[in-house]
């Protein structure tokens, strides 16, 4: 059997917000918009051409608002690998993006730990 993660559903207040912050602050690409309903859409952003996708849930009721920027009950979350972790640490950095604690090096690569607009952990690293 050949298989691959394709997509993460991941917990937002807004549609709008969140495709501003992983666009224009993340570099990300927004790949689709779709309205499905008068509530509810089809929002799909990535890092890069390869690779899981995101697709941006807007919450929709009090348990799942509970959740958004929480969705891991405090964890890393999510893994953004980069091919110059230098240059994109600068560019989140002077973007305003909160890092827990200074980039260090691991055996697996150059690692730091950022918050998304929500709070939800990401490990951002250069791989060996």
């Amino acid at each position: 059997m050949s298989a691959t993660l394709g997509m993460l559903s991941l917990l937002v207040r807004d549609y709008d917000e969140a495709i501003a912050y992983y666009t224009r602050t993340l570099g990300f690409t927004l790949i689709e918009d779709t309205v499905l309903s008068e509530t509810k859409r089809w929002v799909v952003i990535a890092p890069g051409a390869d690779g899981a996708r995101l697709l941006l849930a807007k919450a929709a009721n009090e348990t799942q608002h509970a959740f958004v920027g929480n969705q891991t009950g405090g964890r890393v979350f999510l893994f953004l690998y980069v091919s110059d972790f230098d240059a994109t640490y600068e560019r989140y950095h002077a973007a305003g993006v909160h890092f827990i604690g200074a980039p260090r090096q691991e055996e697996y690569g150059k690692v730091v730990v950022f918050e998304d607009f929500y709070g939800n952990r990401w490990d951002m690293i250069e791989r060996q």
